[in-house]
């Protein structure tokens, strides 16, 4: 059996590791580090919860102990890109956490806190700078950072970065690197844009793969529930309510969205704290220290955590929105069912999200199990939107003698209904224009009357990814996430050989 003493780390390290209770090294790190140590390139294809900050902070911190030497003022020797706040502060820990004893210096610059202090500690010159892309471009603007001697560069979560935005700011901070450096990407999807980046930026790398995407844990017991969106909130009460999980984490698709989850749970006497971009950094550590200590065992989140929050003993998780990118679905429910336990994934389904879950379904190879009140069991979602389609033309009466409801909610006869998505509606939402530092999150973009067809955005605000296609949109920048306003045009769909216009759908 591979154990860390037979991956060439030094005994320093491997005390380090006895100490924190690490014996066995997961895949991406048993494939991973005997590369680094000899000083390959790196591209590793792993999904959160793999191990792979250990994969890559332990070579780093062995190549600069083998190689002391005080960094310049206002340099870094390693610098590591990471998309949100909260991971960049979990791997900033981790490097100190695994550092030990050792001489060296580790930082952590993001937006949403104070420019000076970091300008200080830039300074005096760092051995590890952890940072998300938005506050380090700052950070560069203002000639408090060099990056002329920075030997290591790893971009953690780069597909993550890439549907986020961040793909000019990468190419901006890469080209003030130095070329002959180490460099490892770390990427959970392989979409061209990372495979562009690849080719660019990293030489003659040596690739590790584990853990595909489209693979969920099989200690996750999953299932869907179909219930209309208005109802989703009682739902949602009723479930933690009858389940009493220890530790849940609900998902939504917007930071309103998420708000109006907390008061209606605090309605129901049930404890929730709320993390979402809208968030300052102060409110988003009470927030996660009040979910780990268990004085608030409820978090709503929108997708900032899915890939960006490692706390212990989550029992369940609920998309109380399913996602528009599948892959995120299976970033979400990884929260649980991590280091050997067992753990709940449930996800609410309303009419519009059924394509959402359809291509979930089709990445993950598997049908969810689904539970609804008005169809029993777990049929798949083609036999319940047939079951639908032949009941609309049978005069609007479904399996069981009762007609579909129609988007109020109402009982609808004929043909009055129309759930299903078509292939023209967006899925995505336009993004916003927003300042550069989170500082000033919250203020409205600018209204968007440049988008095909001359729409205007409809209320609410999502942080979703947007159609990557269409109009030239403009480029709002934030330390860990872009806003996107939560509008969708209009759409007729096809069923049954009738036409049935669908009315725009808001986030939130």
């Amino acid at each position: 059996m591979t154990d860390f003493a037979t991956l060439g780390l030094s005994p320093t390290l491997l005390q380090v590791l006895a100490a924190e209770g690490y014996t066995t090294p997961t895949p991406i790190q048993a494939q991973a580090i005997p590369h680094l140590l000899t000083g390959r390139d790196l591209l590793g294809i792993a999904q959160t919860g793999t191990g792979k900050t250990a994969a890559f902070a332990l070579p780093i911190l062995q190549r600069l102990a083998a190689n002391p030497r005080k960094p310049s003022r206002g340099t870094c020797r390693v610098l590591v890109l990471s998309p949100t706040r909260e991971l960049a502060s979990q791997i900033a820990e981790s490097f100190r956490t695994y550092a030990g004893t050792m001489p060296l210096g580790v930082a952590v610059i993001f937006g949403g806190v104070g420019y000076k202090p970091q300008t200080d500690r830039l300074a005096r010159g760092v051995d590890v700078l952890v940072a998300t892309p938005g506050r380090l471009i700052d950070h560069l603007d203002q000639r408090t950072l060099d990056l002329s001697k920075t030997e290591v560069l790893v971009l953690d979560e780069a597909d993550r970065m890439l549907d986020m935005g961040f793909i000019r700011d990468i190419r901006k901070i890469t080209a003030k690197l130095p070329k002959e450096r180490h460099s490892l990407f770390f990427s959970a999807t392989m979409p061209s844009e990372v495979s562009g980046l690849v080719a660019d930026l990293l030489h003659d790398p040596v690739r590790v793969e584990v853990t595909p995407v489209s693979t969920t844990a099989e200690r996750i017991a999953q299932r869907v529930i179909f219930v209309e969106t208005g109802r989703k909130r009682a739902l949602l009460g009723d479930i933690i309510r009858e389940e009493k999980p220890a530790r849940t984490l609900v998902f939504t698709r917007t930071k309103h969205g998420a708000d109006k989850v907390v008061k209606s749970l605090e309605q129901e006497g049930i404890a929730s704290v709320a993390i979402h971009g809208n968030k300052s950094q102060n409110q988003r550590e009470k927030a996660l220290e009040s979910f780990r200590s268990g004085q608030a065992p409820i978090l709503i989140a929108t997708d900032i955590a899915a890939r960006g929050i490692d706390v212990d003993g989550i029992t369940h998780v609920i998309n109380f929105d399913l996602p528009n990118i599948p892959e995120s679905y299976v970033h979400r429910i990884g929260r649980t069912a991590r280091a050997g336990a067992e753990g709940v994934a449930i996800s609410f389904c309303d009419a519009e999200e059924r394509a959402f879950l359809r291509d979930i379904e089709k990445l993950t190879r598997q049908q969810i199990p689904a539970t609804d009140r008005r169809i029993a069991g777990g049929e798949s979602l083609e036999t319940r939107e047939a079951t639908e389609t032949n009941g609309r033309r049978g005069g609007g009466q479904r399996g069981g003698g009762r007609p579909p409801r129609g988007r109020s909610g109402q009982r609808a006869g004929g043909g009055g209904g129309g759930g299903l998505r078509s292939d023209q509606q967006q899925r995505g939402a336009p993004r916003a224009d927003k300042p550069r530092d989170e500082r000033s999150a919250g203020a409205p973009g600018r209204p968007r009357d440049d988008r095909r067809g001359g729409a205007k955005p409809a209320a609410g605000a999502g942080e979703g990814r947007g159609p990557r296609k269409g109009g030239q949109q403009p480029r709002g920048r934030s330390d860990d996430h872009r806003s996107r306003d939560g509008a969708g045009a209009s759409a007729s769909a096809e069923i049954g050989g009738m036409s049935f216009l669908q009315a725009p759908r808001r986030g939130g």
